[in-house]
């Protein structure tokens, strides 16, 4: 029989608070560890989403990608065409 061990390793991120937030913490029930690893992959999708379009807006700038003559016109007809 085969198994596979997918290994997966983890990194700590240490956050420091005063004490009067860690006690308002603590009346709240929710997995602060959860909750902070959500907002960074949250923050990180936005940022990835951010640096795109500023490279596609810069390519678009630079006439590095030109739609090809007729090509929005066709576009537009094909969806009336489609609705």
């Amino acid at each position: 029989m085969f198994s596979l061990f997918l290994v997966m390793f983890l990194g700590t991120v240490t956050v420091k608070v005063d004490e009067k937030l860690k006690m308002k913490m603590g009346k709240v029930r929710i997995n602060w560890s959860e909750y902070v690893r959500e907002s960074i992959q949250r923050r990180i999708e936005l940022e990835e989403r951010r640096s795109a379009s500023e490279k596609l807006l810069g390519d678009l700038k630079a006439k590095k990608n030109v739609a090809p003559k007729g090509f929005i016109n066709e576009a537009i007809r094909e969806m009336r065409k489609s609705r």
